[in-house]
């Protein structure tokens, strides 16, 4: 009998031993994982500040997703409103789970990105619009946000009556500020005597400070609105909207938020640089290096409203053209 109970311990072990085996097998198929076609199954995650609804910076964002699903096949993960407490937390999870490409959208990803990127060297982190990259694993694609700025400037220059305009911007990061100070210099290129108020709001998802400060600047004599700061800029057309005056959309096309408000839209291209990136990925072509893309790369557009005047549209596309060219200098000098 006691025999017997050893015989049957044995096997008992022994077809564990088998489960475990095949487990491992199975884990390890799992994580070189292929598409039906044999393809490489790739595993990509883009990581957002706000939700993909706000009809700006990350709704350009998951448009980005979409064309990456229907050009490439590949299918992306997303995850909405990250807070800057997260990303390192964020960055190491995905970099755990040996993700091939961690697509971060925000400046504000950065620094997060260079601490965390050298511990796992088989993840590609790539922050949209930053202007810088880093060995091994860091890359940072920028849009030269100053450009769409300056442009937004003429065209609000060109639309007030009081002369007096407000600029909106979430954090004064060197990104924002310069997009400030260059609606600035371009306003006041059309008329020196223009004043502009320049706020920040410190943060990107806040649409009720977005439209409590514009409120305070229409009150205040602006007639005409701008504002870089993702979610917070629906609560700024919103409220040029209530007071009866003009804005300008930015960055996704927000003509239709508010047709009668919204003179027009300064657009971004951003699905193509979502695209271009995993291409490069599969070309095993990604380099931790940063670019700086604007006009010239069509990464900028325009979205054009109802009612504009051909006198704006001609002057607008002669600065577009001295942009393109080189002509015209980011003004931004730094705090």
């Amino acid at each position: 009998m006691f025999t017997k109970k050893r015989i049957l311990a044995l096997l008992l072990v022994s077809m564990l031993l088998v489960g475990l085996l095949a487990g491992c097998s199975s884990r390890k198929d799992n994580d070189t994982s292929t598409t039906a076609d044999g393809k490489k199954d790739y595993k990509i995650v883009l990581l957002l500040p706000g939700p993909i609804n706000d009809q700006g910076w990350n709704a350009t964002a998951y448009e980005g997703l979409k064309l990456v699903e229907k050009d490439l096949g590949i299918k992306m993960e997303y995850i909405e409103s990250v807070q800057q407490a997260d990303f390192e937390a964020v960055f190491t999870d995905y970099g755990t789970k040996g993700y091939d490409l961690v697509f971060a959208h925000g400046t504000q990803f950065f620094d997060a990105a260079k601490k965390v990127g050298p511990q796992f060297p088989n993840t590609f982190y790539m922050v949209i619009n930053s202007e810088e990259g880093q060995e091994p694993n860091v890359g940072g694609i920028g849009v030269r946000e100053w450009e769409g700025g300056y442009i937004a400037g003429i065209i609000s220059a060109m639309n007030t009556k009081n002369k007096q305009l407000g600029a909106i911007g979430s954090f004064p990061f060197p990104v924002i500020a310069g997009t400030l100070d260059a609606f600035e210099v371009a306003a006041q290129t059309i008329d020196p005597s223009i004043k502009v108020t320049k706020t920040y709001v410190n943060s990107w998802e806040d649409i009720q400070k977005g439209k409590e400060t514009a409120l305070a600047m229409a009150e205040a004599g602006a007639d005409v609105i701008f504002c870089s700061a993702n979610q917070v800029g629906l609560g700024s057309i919103e409220a040029a909207k209530s007071k009866g005056v003009k804005a300008v959309g930015y960055i996704s096309p927000q003509n239709d938020v508010a047709p009668d408000t919204v003179i027009s839209s300064v657009t971004y291209n951003t699905p193509g640089l979502f695209k271009n990136t995993v291409e490069q990925l599969i070309n095993g072509e990604l380099k931790p290096v940063g670019a700086s893309l604007g006009w010239a790369d069509d990464v900028l557009d325009m979205q054009w409203g109802k009612d504009v005047k051909q006198d704006v549209k001609d002057k607008v596309n002669e600065a577009i053209k001295e942009l393109k060219e080189g002509k015209i200098a980011n003004p931004y000098k730094g705090q």
